[in-house]
């Protein structure tokens, strides 16, 4: 089996062409795929591999942080590795909001726990907000939970500037990167009670056993998975080659659904140069894998 670790720590980091160099070269040696985001106010990323050598690569990133451990991370399991690729980028923001994340020490973060939260969803006066975007939103989200209908996350700050500072507000995004932001936010604007689901989904369908999870539908995870499960396995989604949007068993049994080409979401507005496009760019996807078996035998 494949581990899958996703991770972050929101520190202020120095020499980032160095760290990612250092890191780039150890993730490629010991065989790891994946994606992660190095800026100057932290580290952002989901990685792959034997489970050997993700515990090797976690002590390492670690002590390149100069730090004791990551702010969270989340292990979930895979048959196969959902990275083709290793990639290791450089960004002025772990997340882009456009606004630079306050160390401030007196800035104290909320966190609820996976069984915590599932008691701030029963609570009256909670408002529950999907800090994620509108397709992974549809995909799955938790019972009440608001769509703000935001397409980037900028999009989202000025969403929150609609909220009323007395609210009893709870986030929640995919690992709680997006969510540690966007309460930073809130708090240099005078927020007091912002509260995140610690660790995400992904460590609540980690700890939630399905019977008693209050989450309706698949999540939605940035690899080749798609879409994981209430119990954190593989879930049953597909990425359509068109519009590269989830699509799910029902949208593939429409006669829009045309795979490497096209599903009900953009069927209808695919211009004949797209269909051309994409049309070359699935051939080419196929012949590759038809070499790629050929070498191997």
């Amino acid at each position: 089996m494949i581990t899958i670790l996703s991770f972050y720590k929101l520190k202020k980091i120095q020499k980032l062409k160095s760290i990612k160099n250092i890191l780039l070269k150890k993730l490629n040696l010991f065989g790891i795929r994946g994606l992660v985001i190095i800026s100057p106010e932290g580290i952002n990323g989901t990685i792959s591999g034997n489970s050997n050598s993700i515990s090797i690569i976690k002590k390492l990133i670690v002590k390149n942080l100069n730090t004791n451990k990551f702010d969270i991370q989340n292990t979930t399991k895979s048959k196969f590795v959902p990275f083709k690729k290793t990639k290791i980028k450089i960004k002025t923001e772990v997340v882009p909001i456009n606004e630079k994340y306050n160390f401030d020490k007196k800035f104290k973060k909320k966190y609820l726990t996976p069984h915590q939260w599932n008691k701030f969803l029963e609570e009256k006066n909670s408002k529950i907000i999907d800090a994620r975007k509108p397709f992974e939103y549809k995909v799955g989200t938790f019972k009440k939970a608001i769509n703000p209908n935001t397409y980037n996350f900028r999009q989202f700050k000025n969403y929150l500037s609609t909220i009323k500072k007395d609210e009893y507000v709870g986030m929640f995004c995919t690992g709680g990167i997006r969510c540690e932001k966007a309460s930073n936010y809130l708090y240099r604007n005078g927020f007091k009670n912002i509260y995140m689901l610690k660790g995400g989904i992904i460590n609540y369908l980690n700890k939630i056993k399905p019977k008693k999870s209050k989450w309706k539908g698949e999540c939605f995870v940035f690899d080749n998975r798609v879409t994981i499960t209430k119990s954190a396995k593989p879930g049953t989604y597909r990425v359509c080659g068109g519009c590269r949007m989830p699509i799910s068993k029902k949208e593939m049994k429409s006669y829009k659904y045309k795979i490497g080409l096209s599903c009900p979401n953009c069927y209808d507005n695919l211009s004949e140069d797209q269909i051309k496009r994409f049309t070359v760019r699935h051939n080419q996807i196929l012949n590759s894998k038809i070499e790629f078996k050929f070498r191997e035998k």
